[in-house]
């Protein structure tokens, strides 16, 4: 079979990037004692989180204008290729059970659609139109915010993605792996970590990849904060759907009222499983429904619900500590 082409001046191009850098010193380190490789790879990853600190008061700008979006009903679209896509689709997987969230209010769209999670689809990066088809299937609006990821800043689905995405007055997001990268020029946020080359040349599921969960735990995590998916660092909209997710449903409760165990049943029970609910039950003292409409009335914030009840401006103290 005859190769295909490279395209002209893509290699000179990927000689620039510091993610596709190589590392001479490195040469023979398939020679080395399994731990020795272990030890490199490890103080490899301990740059990351270093990488990223560099990077946090843009991250924390692009936070609060995606809360902002989701706030007024809009969505958060992560949009990437390969590994960079596959991480996208795993963090918005998560949110349906760690914040009770609509599936469809935070997506993941990976280059070349749901089989490239698991497989290859050859040439699906390359696409900036396949980008904007997918970005069009799913309706988008100005209310939404795209999250283009890719690690080294060029792949046309995720430039496209965040290009298409912006022209429509959507929030855009470009998080990249390499300085002055067409990503994040394409963004109104750019988010540049820059982790230096990898331990194998080109592999950026490496350090690239594990730069890019942790801001991308971040923008979901810290979106759902300001949103008030939680009550403190308890997670009180978790979703239940199975026995340890329960367990952890009536320990939340138990942290944040100090209830006995009955009571916090009866609470549960009150409210059809739902932890903020019954919190909401305890610490005021009202039945199921009432904490239904004050939880409503303050868009699901449990401080401001609870404020509401109390006639002050503080919840008070928060969770309580266990122990």
């Amino acid at each position: 079979m005859t190769p295909t082409p490279e395209p002209r001046g893509l290699r000179a191009e990927l000689e620039t990037l510091t993610t596709e850098a190589f590392r001479p010193e490195l040469a023979d380190v398939d020679r080395l004692p399994t731990l020795d490789i272990a030890r490199l790879m490890n103080g490899e990853d301990a740059t990351v989180a270093g990488a990223v600190a560099g990077q946090l008061p843009r991250i924390a700008a692009a936070i609060d204008a995606v809360a902002d979006r989701m706030a007024r009903g809009g969505r958060l679209v992560y949009a990437g290729a390969g590994t960079a896509g596959r991480l996208g689709v795993l963090d918005a997987s998560e949110c349906p059970p760690t914040f009770n969230t609509d599936p469809a209010r935070v997506v993941g769209l990976i280059a070349g659609g749901p089989g490239a999670m698991v497989t290859s689809v050859e040439g699906a990066e390359d696409s900036a139109e396949l980008a904007a088809s997918d970005l069009a299937a799913l309706g988008l609006t100005a209310d939404d915010s795209v999250v283009g990821v890719s690690a080294s800043g060029r792949t046309p689905y995720a430039v496209g993605a965040v290009t298409w995405a912006r022209e429509r007055g959507a929030l855009t997001v470009g998080l990249a792996c390499n300085a002055n990268s067409p990503l994040a020029a394409a963004a109104e946020h750019g988010v540049e970590v820059v982790v230096g080359p990898e331990l194998l040349t080109g592999s950026t599921r490496l350090k690239a990849g594990t730069a890019q969960k942790l801001v991308l735990n971040m923008i979901s995590t810290i979106t759902m904060i300001r949103l008030g998916k939680t009550y403190g660092n308890l997670m009180v909209d978790v979703r239940a759907s199975n026995e340890k997710l329960r367990a952890r449903s009536r320990r939340i409760v138990a942290l944040a009222t100090g209830a006995a165990d009955a009571d916090i049943e009866r609470a549960l029970a009150a409210t059809d499983g739902e932890v903020k609910h019954a919190i909401l039950v305890l610490l005021a003292d009202v039945d199921g429904p009432t904490a239904t409409r004050l939880l409503t009335e303050a868009a699901g914030h449990l401080r401001a619900a609870l404020a509401k009840v109390s006639g002050q401006e503080s919840a008070g103290a928060g969770p309580a500590a266990e122990g």
